[in-house]
């Protein structure tokens, strides 16, 4: 029996030309792109900056002459094709899911202003009338906003909220040019985000340029790790600085970073608030961990101790994620995935994950076609 999932995490690659469609040439040149670097990397230019970065092998094998040979595969068919994407979800079981840029998610290290605006503004009009229309009751695509200023972040909210978009993201390290995510400066976003319902998405790995932090012995597994830290900083932020607090309304999402590190966090800062509160600044209305569990969303693939962060631990809005087209994914083995993961749990449970929490975050979205096997048993109208 096929299970239907929501999935609030995957990738859309832009169109090679997708800057000098949407900018003047002097600019579009100035965007971040990519020139393979040798048999196993890539070199991504932004704005006069350069980024070398490894890329894995796509698990492709044949077998010549005695000897097994991995090669560079092919992303799944619906990578860049909208339509053929939705054939690809189709057959893997996903019906809504969150989308957010691949290498639009190295715009924010931009640092010309009036490039960054323009950038944002006309990616946004793009994902809305290439992305988002092909099917708006099931792709969620992640609008951009320009962050060398937040009065300009502000603004591209409001026009992407006006336009019909759904979710912002936003990286998990700000720019050294505004304020960290703990101060009242960004209340102005966050209040007209709480008021569109548009969800602020932060994806891991988006701390900054760099994401190689140790070389040599156990380097690829730490730097793997250390990728789903800037996230859970910036949700402690979020919560200890008081803007979740004073936005009661506004929901955060982490994609591609577990969910077991939520209840950790939780713990945490309910101790330092019981063992340290008279350092404590500001004073919250709530515990940390209540608005932790009610406003603050995370995204898993793979992890087999991510259904038990719900119900184990009490933490109920844990969402599912493909991580589609990336090698890191679903793809090509999602039934599979969602079988081990969810056979054999509780059926509130597995809904909650598959299905509902996303559908709290984006209760826009369609349900998935009622041939699931909770939907025929638990009588959940599609």
């Amino acid at each position: 029996m096929k299970i239907w999932a929501h999935s609030a995490d995957s990738h859309f690659l832009e169109p090679e030309d997708l800057w000098h469609d949407i900018l003047p040439p002097d600019l579009a040149a100035r965007m971040p792109r990519s020139e393979p670097d040798g048999d196993d990397g890539e070199i991504v230019h932004v704005d006069g900056q350069s980024f070398r970065r490894k890329l894995p092998r796509y698990m492709t094998k044949r077998d010549g002459e005695g000897l097994t040979i991995w090669e560079r595969g092919h992303r799944p068919p619906g990578a860049r094709d909208v339509t053929a994407r939705l054939v690809d979800l189709n057959s893997e079981g996903i019906w809504g899911e969150v989308m957010y840029p691949s290498l639009g998610m190295w715009s924010h290290l931009v640092r010309d202003r009036e490039l960054s605006k323009a950038a944002a503004r006309g990616q946004n009009e793009w994902l809305l009338s290439e992305v988002q229309a092909a099917a708006p009751d099931r792709l969620v695509p992640v609008a951009h906003v320009p962050l060398l200023d937040l009065d300009d972040a502000a603004a591209e909210v409001e026009h992407a909220a006006s336009i019909g978009l759904h979710a912002v993201g936003l990286p998990t390290g700000v720019p050294s040019a505004i304020p960290d995510y703990q101060f009242e400066d960004w209340d102005p976003l966050w209040g007209l985000a709480e008021e569109a319902g548009m969800v602020i998405g932060f994806h891991v790995g988006t701390d900054g340029g760099d994401t190689v932090k140790v070389r040599g012995p156990g380097g690829a597994i730490f730097n793997y790790v250390e990728t789903t830290y800037g996230a859970q900083r910036a949700v402690t932020k979020l919560v200890a600085g008081g803007a979740l607090d004073r936005h009661p309304r506004l929901k955060v999402l982490v994609s591609e970073g577990g969910a077991t590190w939520v209840p950790f966090l939780g713990d945490r800062m309910e101790e330092a608030c019981r063992q340290h509160g008279m350092f404590v600044r500001p004073a919250l209305s709530r515990p940390p961990k209540e608005i932790l569990y009610s406003q603050v969303y995370a995204s898993f693939q793979h992890d087999e101790s991510a259904p038990a962060a719900s119900w184990a631990m009490g933490y109920r809005n844990v969402t599912w994620g493909s991580d589609y087209p990336h090698l890191e994914g679903t793809f090509g083995h999602t039934q599979d995935t969602l079988h081990s993961l969810f056979d054999g749990i509780g059926q509130d449970v597995r809904y909650r994950i598959t299905r509902g929490a996303f559908e709290e975050m984006f209760p826009h979205v369609s349900a998935p076609p009622l041939s699931d096997e909770f939907d025929l048993q638990a009588g959940v109208s599609a």
